[in-house]
């Protein structure tokens, strides 16, 4: 080849080069407006999805995020700062629950002896009632449309008690540290307590509280519907409106202040919509009229579990034949440990996603 076909070639190349150069820098100032664009689309498609849910046509998120934030005692600004109050007192109306009137009556629950049978009437009495003689618990996993979680049958309620942390008044402690104080095979979150910005250390247990038949805590600072939850000296659960007097008077050895309450002797409260206390992880415990406890704990805010309402609550504690039942403090406080492993899935954001906490029950 000659030297000017060679010096041809080569500025040939250098121009397409050039050429292709010139190109790419041209396409890069596109491909960031593409992506500028892409970033306020989703930007304006997540605010627009924000604005659907909270004031679209359909009620369901409205009514959960209202009615979530007006139960709680320091965090009302979240529905109040985003509805009028007469979107929220309509929402409110529209969930709520009824508690069922009156006292439990202890003679309704009489203690069985453990009798082997070959055939039950429905699979929750099975699920509850099949087990070995020697068995001291058993952990059912529960399944609904939103949720997830797992009752625990508790099959000598003599060995539930209250326990709390050993700091009270000063500062909570985690679930798994108090199980291992006390030697407990079980543990769960009890009743509720001053949690100002969602982040206290769970010093100060809200309303009464009962151990060993004594009052160790009184703080008179949240209205939670309900009243004490606890077991007397024989070991039956008690539900009822009492002064801290009254309830010792009656010989109560073990118990919180919280609610609502979803049973009363068999007799269901009346939950409408939601309950009026919107979907979230959940705590109950009730009692059986052959005298064994329940502890339930429902897994949400997840994925795989949105959380319960009071009607779920309800429902479950129905079919597994808890003749007395009740809520008790729930959210990101819902916690349950045996054996010393946690077994649902806590969202408080610490330490294996516990929190701190003043109150628990336990079973040694």
């Amino acid at each position: 080849m000659k030297e000017d076909e060679v010096i041809e070639l080569l500025t040939l190349e250098e121009k397409v080069e050039s050429d292709d150069t010139s190109k790419r820098q041209k396409k890069k100032p596109k491909k960031k407006r593409k992506k500028l664009i892409l970033g306020l689309s989703s930007i304006v498609g997540v605010f627009g999805i924000g604005l659907f849910l909270l004031y679209g046509p359909w009620p369901t998120f409205r009514n959960f995020w209202i009615t979530t934030a007006m139960t709680t005692m320091n965090h009302r600004y979240l529905a109040t700062s985003l509805y009028s109050d007469k979107t929220i007192q309509e929402v409110l109306r529209n969930n709520s629950i009824i508690e069922p009137e009156g006292k439990t009556n202890t003679s309704l629950i009489k203690f069985s002896k453990y009798k082997k049978s070959s055939s039950y009437k429905n699979k929750f009495e099975e699920q509850i009632l099949d087990r070995d003689e020697k068995d001291l618990y058993k952990v059912i996993n529960i399944e609904g449309k939103n949720y997830q979680g797992f009752l625990v049958a508790i099959y000598d309620p003599s060995r539930i008690s209250i326990a709390t942390s050993k700091y009270l008044g000063k500062r909570g402690e985690a679930i798994t540290t108090v199980a291992k104080e006390n030697n407990a095979i079980i543990a769960m979150n009890a009743g509720g307590f001053y949690d100002p910005d969602w982040n206290s250390n769970g010093a100060i247990p809200h309303g009464t509280v009962i151990s060993n038949g004594k009052v160790v805590s009184d703080y008179a600072d949240a209205n939670m519907g309900g009243g004490f939850i606890g077991f007397d000296k024989s070991n039956k659960l008690i539900l009822g409106k009492y002064t801290k007097n009254q309830a010792i008077e009656m010989g109560i050895r073990d118990a919180v202040e919280f609610g609502p309450f979803l049973i009363i002797n068999g007799k269901s409260a009346f939950v409408k919509g939601n309950g009026g206390w919107g979907i979230a992880p959940r705590t109950a415990i009730g009692q059986r009229k052959d005298g064994i406890a329940l502890f339930l704990v429902i897994n949400g805010r997840l994925a795989t579990s949105l959380g319960a309402d009071m009607g779920d609550l309800t429902e479950i504690m129905e079919n597994y034949g808890a003749i007395n039942a009740a809520n008790l403090d729930g959210g990101s406080s819902s916690e349950l440990v045996i054996n010393n492993k946690i077994i649902n899935t806590p969202v408080a954001g610490g330490k294996n996603g516990l929190r701190d906490m003043s109150t628990f029950w336990i079973v040694k």
